[in-house]
Formats: C-alpha cells, structure tokens, sequence
C-alpha cells in the first residue's frame, strides 16, 4: 500500500506532530511504501531524503514565526500525486489543507486539534481559516484525534462525531524500561517543549527565587520565545539556575530524564502531551496546568494540576510538595499500539 503523509515539519526538527508522524510512518515502512511531504522553511535540509526506509520530500514554505508553513510547491506537487492513503497532520497548519488535493483511494487526518490560535494574531488567523478547515474536515474519511478532549473540540466545532477515532499517542516504552537514575549534583526541574509564550515556561523561572537555591531548571527546547525566558531569568537573578538546550539527540534528552526531579508543563493549549508521557515513564512526578487534554494527565498521585491564571507562590508550594513523589506504574501506549490502530483507520 502506498501511503503518503503530510505535515508541517519533519525529523530533525522536534515537536509532538513530528514525533508522531516520524514514529508512525517509522513503523508503517516494514509493511507499506510510505513517503512524507513536509516543509524546510531554512532551505538548509536535503530535498529529497531516505530516512530509516522513509522517502521524506521537503519543500520550502514561507513560514513567520516557525509557524502556518505555506509552500505552493508542496500544493503543486500534492495535485499531481496519487497514494492509496493520505494522512494529513496538524490542523493548525496549511499542508493539511493542502493534503486534500493529493488523489488517493482514502484520505485520514489527525488534526492535533487546539480549538485556539495561541496569539492575538493566531486567533484571527484562526477564525478566518475554519470555513476551510470545515472543508477538510467534511471531506476526510476518518478523522484522528489524540485524546478524549481534542475529540470533545472536534466534536463541538465541526460536528462530526461519526468519524471521529480516539488514538492516543505513544512512545517508545522499551526505551524507559532500560532507563537508570543518574548520579545528581542538584535537583532538577525539567520542562521539554517549544519555546512559546503559551507553553507557560515563564511561571516556572518565576517561581525559582521562592525555591531552595539548589534546585536548578532544566529547559530543552527551542522557539521564538527564548530571549524573553533568559531576559527574565537574568531579571530575577536565576540565570546561573536555569540551562537551554537545543538540538539534543534522543540519548541526550533521555539523560535529561534520568535526571530529573519533577517534570513540569504549563501549556494553556495541548491535545495531547507526548513529553508528558515520557516523564511518567521516565518515574518522574509531573505537575501541569489544569488545562486542555492535560487534565486527561492529572490524578494527584503522579500528575498534580495547577489552575490558570498560575499563582507563582502556588506553584513553589506544589514544586516543593510534589519532589520526591514516586511514581506508580501507569497505562500508557506504544507506538506499536498506535501503528495497530492506525491501520485499523487505513481500512487494512
């Protein structure tokens, strides 16, 4: 079966819509043909590419502030494509309006839905985008949501509750199973994610000065909101506490997990949360904002919940309660599972 699938970046970039679509078609290749079209706004990476059996295409796209990926040689070539499958990713971006255009026997979306912009100027964008979005949504034969909540927006903005499946994400659980403690010369926050204001990092610097002064803040990640992290970091007088990495490789952040202490995300929009996952399989206590699918997470015995607008002092408090906390095994899904189920929504 040739299967084609399209979002707005791919490996090496990082994020949870690249790590699903690289894990999935990873997998789909023992089996199918599968092929992906992604954007390279930097021009930097290789046009055409074989990665661990998968043919990725990469097109340049006009891409402000990292994000929409608009690239009409995607379009062009999308129109002259024929797949038996085509699974387009990420609603907040254009190839998957533009996946629809590619001719296939069975068209599949997972949207990684938010049901926001996460800016001002995102939220309009957004609003003048759903009568499109309506369009794609109508037209997929099945549409993918990763977790109960992101079908419960998708339900409610599109009405589309008959083609809707749940199929949550994974992650790569052999890897957790063999992970060891470290050695540690301090405690250690640890927060994976890209750098946005709406991923709430900045309540965490916050809240360093009310903590112990050797409990350190581990950042991995990168975005358009770097600079004001460290700005603020340096104006609190935290900076020698706190550490960006970027362009780690999967051992390294694996050694960020060892590592760790607590895992903390405080996202105000999240459909899903593969990091979070991966703390918890990592044994690492969590705390995360009482928001989206990141409510799916919470069960005050592994996961603690904070509610919006964050209350800096709150957070300390719960920082200090929550380190040390052990963490109990939990039921969670690998990307096999995943694969499993997909396949089910091919119609194989």
């Amino acid at each position: 079966m040739k299967i084609l699938q399209v979002c707005p970046k791919y490996y090496p970039s990082i994020g949870g819509v690249e790590q699903h679509v690289k894990n999935i078609s990873e997998r789909l290749v023992h089996d199918h043909d599968v092929s992906v079209f992604t954007c390279d706004p930097s021009g930097q990476l290789p046009r055409e590419e074989l990665l661990n059996g998968v043919k990725v295409w990469r097109f340049r796209s006009f891409s402000p502030q990292d994000a929409y990926h608009i690239s009409l040689s995607m379009l062009r070539e999308l129109r002259h494509s024929s797949f038996d499958v085509v699974h387009g990713h990420s609603y907040h971006a254009f190839p998957l309006l533009f996946s629809r255009y590619a001719k296939r026997k069975r068209f599949i979306i997972t949207s990684h839905y938010h049901g926001h912009g996460s800016t001002k100027l995102r939220e309009v964008l957004f609003k003048g985008y759903k009568p499109f979005g309506q369009t794609v949504m109508l037209e997929a034969d099945a549409v993918i949501a990763v977790s109960k909540y992101e079908k419960s927006l998708l339900v409610r903005d599109f009405k589309i509750a008959d083609k809707v499946v749940v199929i949550p994400n994974g992650i790569e659980l052999g890897e957790f199973k063999i992970l060891k403690p470290c050695q540690k010369t301090h405690t250690s926050i640890l927060s994976v994610g890209r750098l946005e204001e709406y991923k709430g990092i900045q309540y965490i610097i916050q809240a360093l000065p009310l903590l112990d002064k050797d409990i350190y803040l581990d950042i991995v990640g990168a975005g358009p909101y770097k600079e004001k992290l460290a700005g603020l970091a340096k104006e609190l007088g935290v900076s020698y506490r706190v550490e960006f990495y970027q362009n780690l490789s999967r051992g390294e952040l694996l050694s960020k997990y060892a590592l760790a202490d607590i895992f903390i995300l405080l996202s105000k929009y999240e459909s899903f949360s593969i990091v979070i996952a991966e703390a918890l399989a990592s044994k690492i206590p969590c705390i995360v904002a009482n928001t989206s699918a990141l409510i799916e997470w919470i069960d005050n015995k592994n996961c603690f919940g904070i509610d919006f607008p964050i209350s800096v002092e709150r957070l300390a408090q719960l920082i200090n309660n929550v380190i040390g906390q052990e963490v109990s095994d939990m039921k969670l899904w690998d990307w096999d599972d995943v694969v499993k189920e997909t396949l089910r929504v091919y119609g194989v």
